[in-house]
């Protein structure tokens, strides 16, 4: 017996697209077991603009760094920051970690 899928209205804008998938289940739109993956070679991530104050000194080491890799100070500190992330969340996907890190009040207590 083949599934019955939903229509999928057609939207005005991106919006109302959102605003519509946030609260409805994709499963009774589109059959996922036939989904395919693909690579979207052109799309960028959003990105926001922050103001970060930062030391004198630790923003000159910051492009010393990145002078001698030959590249952008602010690239340095994307990268820096992913790597910390990357390894912060690894570290604490683990239950025993999250766990006492609560019972001492939380991650940067």
């Amino acid at each position: 017996m083949e599934n019955e899928y939903k229509d999928i209205p057609i939207f005005t804008n991106e919006d109302e697209e959102r605003s519509f998938w946030a609260i409805q289940d994709s499963t009774k739109f589109v059959d996922w077991d036939k989904a395919e993956n693909i690579i979207l070679p052109n799309l960028k991530p959003s990105t926001e603009i922050i103001r970060l104050r930062l030391p004198e000194l630790m923003l000159n080491e910051l492009k010393l760094i990145a002078n001698k890799l030959d590249g952008p100070y602010q690239s340095l500190i994307k990268m820096f920051l992913k790597e910390r992330i990357d390894h912060e969340l690894k570290r604490y996907m683990d239950d025993s970690v999250i766990l006492s890190t609560e019972k001492q009040g939380g991650l940067f207590a």
